[in-house]
């Protein structure tokens, strides 16, 4: 896959020192730093192999994996590399292809590391027992593209989370018409794999630096935060060229950049509230669950309000959260400064009975790890909650697909 040196967007953001970043992941034993993880153990026969739900939409979905540098900036987790790299996955709408297979929801060398490098973060996955890798997706590697004019959806994943993470509702937002790209924020992603090395990496495969909550880390929290504006940023800027993206053929001339929406979880859904605030061109956002503030840096200060929350929007912004969420306080006094500060162009809600991943594929997922007893039903209520995924599902995906039909008109 080409090189992709497109362009540039003039963000300066605040970076942590090499020493805290190493540090952290030191602590990561058996796994190195984050830029070169040793193999992992093969997965078993007896190993779980999980199924997520298929779109539904009349759209069959193809995705393109695209690989960008951005020149203008360094990365901000690791001192040694001089540029910035991403990695997207692109759904769309696509024609039927006869006797294709779906791609896998994570890369092979991703999955092999994946339940590995979970097992330390907030999620706590299990890092024996599934076969991360085998769990399939519902759209087609490469597809052909079908023509139209799709709208635009740029989405960021949660804090520690591979964009992989948010496959279900990529794919139902394109099977319904939209092209969705899926971001991972190398250094902050579990793990992301590249199409190759560089002469600054050495490994196809980067894991996170984060251990634990990244909120509960301040200064972590504030790279984690500027990092991703200025990736989301940068992809936005570059889908105005995207006939220099590596594309299936007619896809690039089908966006319409007149209808881009942007939408995250977490951390990511903090990110793209800020770039609703500061992209012109991003007409709609939604927030599932990110804090807007920056938490203080000595206990007992008082936290920093985002751009977005101290001003506010004159875009629909969407604040979607869950009824379990335990940090709910916390996140309920930026979400009430944005509202606050926005009048009618803010709206918010809460999914029942559910819990911070709801928002993800960990929905689908995480009963199944219960099920085949990998998980308790006590650990799955603090990840997801105990509503059903055939509830949670439909009703995440029919309210953030209803939210952008309205916005992002005619679509």
């Amino acid at each position: 896959m080409t090189d992709h040196y497109l362009g540039t967007f003039p963000v300066s953001r605040r970076t942590v020192t090499r020493s805290a970043v190493l540090g952290l992941a030191a602590a990561f034993a058996g796994l190195g730093t984050g830029a070169t993880p040793v193999a992992a153990d093969g997965p078993t026969a007896a190993d779980l192999v999980l199924d997520l739900p298929a779109p539904t939409g009349r759209h069959r979905v193809g995705q393109q994996p695209v690989y960008l540098v951005d020149p203008s900036r360094p990365d901000p987790w690791e001192a040694d590399y001089p540029v910035r790299e991403l990695m997207l996955t692109v759904f769309y709408p696509a024609r039927d292809v006869a006797g294709s297979v779906p791609a896998p929801q994570l890369p092979k060398l991703a999955a092999s590391l994946f339940g590995r490098v979970m097992q330390f973060s907030p999620l706590q996955l299990p890092a024996a027992g599934v076969d991360w890798g085998s769990t399939l997706s519902h759209s087609d590697l490469g597809a052909p593209a079908l023509p139209g004019r799709w709208p635009v959806l740029v989405y960021s994943p949660g804090g520690g989370d591979p964009r992989g993470l948010g496959t279900c509702l990529a794919e139902e937002l394109a099977s319904h018409g939209a092209v969705v790209v899926t971001v991972d924020h190398p250094g902050d992603a579990a793990v992301v794999e590249f199409p190759g090395v560089t002469a600054f990496r050495s490994g196809r495969v980067r894991t996170t630096v984060l251990r634990g909550d990244p909120r509960d880390q301040p200064s972590l929290f504030r790279t984690m935060i500027d990092a991703r504006i200025a990736d989301l940023h940068f992809v936005l800027a570059q889908l105005g060229r995207a006939s220099e993206l590596p594309l299936p053929e007619g896809l690039a001339d089908s966006l319409d950049l007149r209808r881009v929406g942007v939408y995250g979880h977490s951390a990511g859904g903090s990110a793209v509230t800020e770039v609703l605030f500061e992209n012109r061109e991003v007409r709609a956002g939604i927030n599932l669950e990110g804090y807007l503030d920056y938490p203080p840096a000595l206990p007992g200060g008082t936290p920093e309000a985002f751009p977005v929350a101290a001003s506010g929007v004159d875009r629909p912004l969407f604040l979607l959260g869950s009824s379990g969420f335990d940090r709910e306080q916390e996140l309920d006094r930026s979400w009430a400064e944005v509202a606050r500060n926005s009048g009618r162009w803010v709206r918010s809600a809460r999914i029942a009975d559910a819990n911070h991943w709801v928002f993800t594929d960990c929905a689908a997922v995480i009963p199944q790890l219960q099920i085949a007893g990998l998980m308790t039903a006590a650990q799955r209520d603090a990840l997801v909650g105990a509503v059903d995924p055939a509830v949670s599902v439909p009703e995440v995906r029919r309210a953030v697909r209803q939210f952008f039909a309205r916005h992002l008109a005619t679509w």
